[in-house]
């Protein structure tokens, strides 16, 4: 009978980006809608603040994802350059270096350098890139993937909460977007992980939590700058 293993880490760099934007779309919009009529805005006012808030919450992801997964891949390159100039300049000096590797994690010192051999000879830069980097295809940084999954993901968790304040109105605006907010961040944290292998319900509660924290305290400015203006 066979046996095959379904392993989640291949998801990691598009996983992270997606739920950790549609997470902050949730809560900074909702959060933001929330602030805003604590302050007894009107409803017109309170639909501007969300779609600005959606407009430039979604770019702010973008470029922010880009730029940081962008300096990681640049360091990820300058890494494989040297690692290809080591390749030339003393190929057998690299060869013995992953054999070494290769007897740290347990093989004999024979078998070492035969499979430091025999990887080498079918591909020694991906060997070096893997075994002594610890870059792979799965982990590799890839900053548009990652700046596209954060905005559209964003403006998808932005949309729900605004939506909401642009049907209700009113005194019960707050209360439903607040309430609906932290159902769409369970449901969001339980499939996250999901995704990911681990324990929906610790997902869950987890940027449930969070997202409780960030509208209270914004519910308090807004009611507190509402009164004083």
């Amino acid at each position: 009978m066979s046996h095959e293993e379904i392993h989640r880490s291949h998801r990691v760099g598009w996983l992270r980006a997606a739920v950790l934007g549609a997470n902050d779309g949730i809560v900074s919009t909702a959060s933001l809608i929330i602030g805003v009529a604590a302050a007894s805005a009107t409803q017109d006012n309170i639909l501007l603040a969300g779609v600005a808030g959606l407009v430039a919450g979604a770019m702010s992801m973008a470029a922010g994802e880009y730029v940081s997964v962008s300096s990681q891949s640049d360091t990820e390159n300058a890494d494989i350059e040297m690692e290809k100039r080591s390749l030339e300049e003393d190929y057998e000096f690299e060869q013995e270096e992953l054999a070494q590797i290769y007897e740290k994690r347990g093989l004999g010192p024979e078998l070492a350098k035969q499979v430091a051999e025999e990887l080498m000879a079918h591909d020694a830069l991906a060997a070096h890139t893997r075994d002594e980097i610890g870059i792979t295809d799965a982990a590799s940084a890839r900053p548009v993937q990652a700046a596209i999954f954060s905005a559209s993901t964003f403006t998808v968790g932005a949309a729900l909460p605004l939506l909401l304040a642009w049907i209700v109105s009113g005194a019960l605006l707050i209360t439903v977007v607040a309430i609906a907010s932290l159902i769409f961040l369970a449901v969001l944290g339980a499939a996250a992980a999901k995704a990911g292998g681990a324990s929906m319900t610790k997902g869950a509660i987890r940027v449930t939590f969070w997202g409780a924290l960030a509208m209270a305290l914004t519910a308090v400015v807004g009611r507190v700058f509402g009164v004083v203006a």
